[in-house]
């Protein structure tokens, strides 16, 4: 985050351009390959139901939050749709469908940044947590997988605690990035209907292709 301004330097903005855009959006697409409708089914209507609601929760307490400081709408339900969905990789994909400015792009790398930094945070953090509440496996999971932001991240806490764990936060954090295309559609669909970002910005496709491939591998 404190190497954020480093992106308006001319000799290594193409480079950060390419990294945070073309190859995280081609990551987000391969996401797809690694969830099915068995595995969703195989969880159980508990975790599904958890990982919808704190979704939603985190999108509207983002919104909510930049209000309160006095930052744009589309800031709070960027940082929030990041926090709440896949971190960078969501990041990436609700801005493809937001207004296109200079601010926004600046914004999203910054999200994307600290996104990734508090995952890895978390990740070396939170199974000593769940060592020290007596968590059983699937609960560390399921606790992994809901509260920390990148699949990488949430893989790696899992193992550090057993297989089994780490096979429980892999499918319940899928199912977490299944909601991105979802997310990515009400976006859109919210910000093609705003006259005033259509009349200053290229108006956002309805889905980008790398969202459109996400769902053909995972169908």
């Amino acid at each position: 985050m404190a190497f954020n301004f480093l992106a308006d330097d001319p000799r290594i903005q193409s480079g950060i351009e390419f990294v945070a855009r073309r190859l995280l959006r081609f990551g987000a697409a391969l996401l797809g390959a690694r969830i099915t409708m068995g595995q969703v089914t195989a969880l159980g209507m508990g975790p599904v139901v958890l990982v919808v609601v704190g979704t939603v929760a985190t999108i509207a307490f983002g919104a909510f939050l930049g209000k309160r400081l006095e930052r744009s709408t589309t800031e709070g339900l960027l940082t929030g749709g990041a926090v709440g969905i896949c971190g960078a990789s969501a990041a990436l994909a609700l801005s493809a469908v937001l207004p296109k400015n200079a601010e926004n792009q600046r914004f999203t790398l910054l999200t994307v940044v600290g996104v990734t930094s508090l995952s890895t945070l978390a990740m070396i953090l939170y199974p000593a947590i769940a060592r020290l509440l007596h968590l059983d496996p699937t609960a560390a999971g399921v606790f992994f997988s809901g509260t920390i932001h990148d699949v990488a991240q949430v893989v790696g806490a899992g193992t550090m605690i057993s297989p089994e764990a780490a096979d429980t936060a892999t499918v319940v954090k899928l199912l977490r990035v299944a909601l991105l295309v979802p997310a990515v559609l009400v976006f859109s669909l919210m910000y093609r209907g705003d006259k005033t970002a259509q009349a200053t910005t290229v108006r956002p496709a309805l889905l980008p292709g790398f969202l459109v491939a996400f769902m053909v591998w995972w169908a």
